[in-house]
């Protein structure tokens, strides 16, 4: 069986992570992603961002199976040629700041006549109207304003980002879910649509209860490291060579990990007997546990807890997380040879599909490695017409 969206045709105009994390996850099912970059090429490509053998980590992992054609949309035979290009494909897909695309005349409204069908998705910081249209758009300014960094780390400590751009990354994964609705409303209309969403949007749903909490109850949540406000035992415990976590959401979790401690007096404790009693003596219970945890290696922990059938786990760093036996059972490593570096060996597609075999996986390209197979395949260019554009500046 073929990937499913084998046959749909992306153009991406993305930079960094926001924009083209979304159409790689897309490009992983299937879709044929050919990335749409100035002649000075993505600024992603920047070679001291996770630097790796004189390239950039980063890109490497983002931009796996897609094409690179280099285009100068700031030129009129540029222009004509993404034109082209939009005819013959499905989506087109972009992070760049409000007013850009109408700069360049790549907006929906231009693009939409091209192609009534094209499916259009812009993602930005703040939207592409009011007060912060313009305001930058990092990973880490998202972080901050949306309340990551007020409730991420250790009680009393200065403000922590998540350790992974999960405002960059939410963007890309909330265009996924845009883009696979209007290609499915498509085909009941026959109509493209425009698609808009902002970074600081998707990290305010993200919020999930704590937002409503605070929406609807008035409760600013504390930064509460490892532990949660409302479940306690609910977090990591250093044993004598590393942390383990515990989480007993259900009554039962916590007898059978009493039991595990060896501690059956504590289950029978009323200051304890339930979740809500034990929320409310946290300060008391907590100590306690960590004095117990600290007795044993976090092998010997993990071996008594899953034993009991308590939720546990180790605090792996990447190491220990990429060691675990899930990752081999479900291909969640995947490997390429990119022309420069050799191989690359990258964390795989979580999506798993039933008649779908193994990750499609082709080396990130080079800049610019495609555009004269694109312009001579796609729209049938000869190749004086190729050289006559290159000439013009239109590309590279």
């Amino acid at each position: 069986m073929s990937h499913p969206l084998e046959g749909v045709r992306i153009l991406e105009l993305g930079q960094i992570i926001a924009g083209t994390y979304g159409s790689q996850v897309l490009s992983d099912m299937g879709a044929e992603v050919i990335k749409v970059e100035a002649p000075e090429g993505d600024l992603g490509r920047n070679p001291s961002v996770a630097p790796y053998r004189g390239l950039s980590g980063l890109f490497l992992t983002l931009n796996r199976n897609k094409k690179s054609v280099v285009l100068n949309l700031k030129t009129r035979a540029g222009r004509n040629v993404f034109y082209d290009l939009v005819k013959v494909s499905d989506v087109v897909i972009d992070n760049f700041r409000p007013g850009v695309l109408e700069r360049l005349q790549i907006d929906y409204a231009n693009l939409s006549r091209v192609n009534p069908r094209i499916i259009q998705c812009s993602v930005t910081g703040f939207g592409t109207e009011g007060a912060y249209k313009d305001y930058p758009a990092l990973d880490i300014i998202i972080q901050a304003i949306s309340g990551y960094m007020a409730i991420t780390g250790e009680p009393g400590r200065p403000p922590a980002r998540v350790g992974i751009p999960l405002a960059d990354l939410s963007g890309g994964i909330f265009s996924c879910k845009g883009i696979l609705a209007a290609l499915f409303d498509r085909e009941r209309t026959g109509k493209g649509r425009r698609i808009e969403l902002s970074m600081f949007d998707a990290m305010l749903n993200l919020l999930g209860y704590m937002g409503t909490m605070w929406l609807t109850n008035g409760e600013v949540p504390q930064p509460p490291g490892s532990a949660h406000d409302y479940t306690v035992p609910w977090q990591a415990f250093a044993a004598s060579d590393g942390y383990v976590v515990v989480a007993t959401r259900q009554e039962g979790f916590w007898r059978k990990l009493c039991g595990a401690l060896e501690e059956p007096a504590l289950a029978d404790d009323p200051r304890f007997a339930t979740n809500a009693l034990r929320v409310e003596n946290r300060a008391v219970l907590v100590p306690y546990l960590e004095r117990i945890f600290r007795a044993r290696t976090v092998t010997d922990w993990l071996a008594r807890l899953r034993a009991a059938e308590v939720p546990a786990a180790p605090v792996n760093n990447l190491d220990g997380a990429f060691a675990e036996p899930p990752v081999a059972e479900r291909e969640m490593i995947v490997e390429y040879d990119h022309p420069e570096v050799g191989r690359v060996r990258l964390p795989g597609n979580p999506i798993k599909m039933s008649g779908v075999s193994g990750t499609i996986s082709r080396p990130a390209p080079r800049l610019g490695e495609h555009t004269d197979a694109i312009l001579r395949e796609l729209l049938g260019l000869t190749a004086g017409q190729i050289a006559s554009l290159r000439e013009q500046g239109a590309i590279k």
